[in-house]
């Protein structure tokens, strides 16, 4: 077991041993205050676009559900007559400077959210550790994009914002409640007394916010052949077969308690997050993976490798509310 699977499991199942690290988590609590208020304070410059900003991001290291909220937001701004953009900072990507995720693109190079992101909205997706950099590049590019959606970019404070979502993993929720790294927090759990809206990926319950709070299922019922997404199979096709879950995401179990729950029998194989698989990470026999595992598994000869599409379904008002905050703040009308 890895490094970071240890801590992990102690962030969640609140072991103990991972406690001696509170010192470190001292001193990234001291840095982060001090950053964030530089910001607050003018210290630090936030670049703000001509376009309004919407940030999708969380408190904790990790997976939460962010990718398929963007993705459920890209579509319903697209509806209301808005062209949306999105900006991300391609965690697992080698590359050293802004570009652009092409539907094709190489994750290895640009990140694997980046180019699911790009094949499922088929809006313009750009990459950068520097989001305010991405997101002028990105306008420039494409001029005609009149939002934003910056993914993961919730402490990000060089790129001003209008609105900002919270996703909270209503499984594993806050762990044991410290800050990086004796604990999963990037931010204290006051944050999300100042964002716009918190959504939480499951359970809906949430006393810890102030802020409207919304509830986010993931909701998956057919597989995609991963060589031929034209092929598309129910559940019941792997029923009464031995069945091999992959998955390198933020919360793996999240994906393989699913599967189950759809009648699947499965032999569990977990892997880091954004993990670079080889041709000879996938099992022999019938394997089921998330789409973020196959942008990078889709080179890989395996004709019985399937993959689970997921979309968002999000509970009233969460749209309207958006909707709301970029017309009070930028009384902006989509085109």
């Amino acid at each position: 077991m890895s490094l970071e699977s240890s801590l992990v499991r102690c962030w969640y199942a609140r072991r103990g041993w991972c406690l001696i690290l509170i010192p470190l988590s001292l001193i990234f609590i001291a840095l982060a205050w001090l950053r964030k208020h530089l910001y607050d304070w003018g210290w630090l410059a936030s670049r703000r676009m001509p376009a309004p900003v919407i940030v999708v991001g969380n408190l904790t290291a990790g997976g939460a559900g962010k990718t398929p909220l963007v993705i459920w937001l890209v579509e319903k701004l697209r509806g209301e007559g808005y062209r949306p953009g999105v900006v991300s900072r391609g965690y697992g990507s080698s590359a050293t400077e802004v570009r652009e995720a092409e539907p094709d693109g190489d994750p290895a190079l640009l990140g694997d959210e980046p180019v699911l992101l790009a094949r499922r909205t088929r809006c313009p997706v750009w990459v950068g550790r520097r989001r305010a950099e991405a997101a002028r590049r990105l306008l420039a590019s494409h001029p005609e994009v009149n939002v934003i959606i910056a993914d993961d970019g919730l402490q990000h404070y060089a790129l001003a914002r209008d609105v900002e979502i919270v996703v909270v993993d209503g499984q594993r929720r806050f762990g044991n409640g410290w800050r990086l790294p004796a604990g999963p927090l990037r931010e204290g759990l006051a944050r999300l007394r100042q964002v716009d809206a918190v959504v939480v990926n499951g359970d809906g319950r949430l006393a810890e916010s102030v802020c409207p709070v919304f509830t986010m299922t993931l909701d998956g019922q057919s597989f995609s052949n991963l060589h031929d997404p034209s092929r598309t199979v129910s559940a019941d096709f792997f029923r009464g077969r031995q069945v091999h879950a992959l998955a390198g995401i933020g919360n793996p179990e999240r994906f393989f308690n699913a599967l189950p729950g759809l009648g699947l029998t499965i032999e569990r194989h977990p892997f880091p997050d954004h993990y670079a698989y080889r041709q000879e990470d996938l099992p022999k026999g019938t394997v089921i993976m998330t789409e973020k595992d196959a942008v990078k598994c889709a080179a890989y000869d395996h004709p019985d490798a399937w993959v689970l599409a997921v979309d968002a379904r999000v509970s009233d008002g969460l749209e309207q509310l958006i909707l709301a905050k970029l017309e009070s703040k930028h009384g902006q009308q989509a085109a």
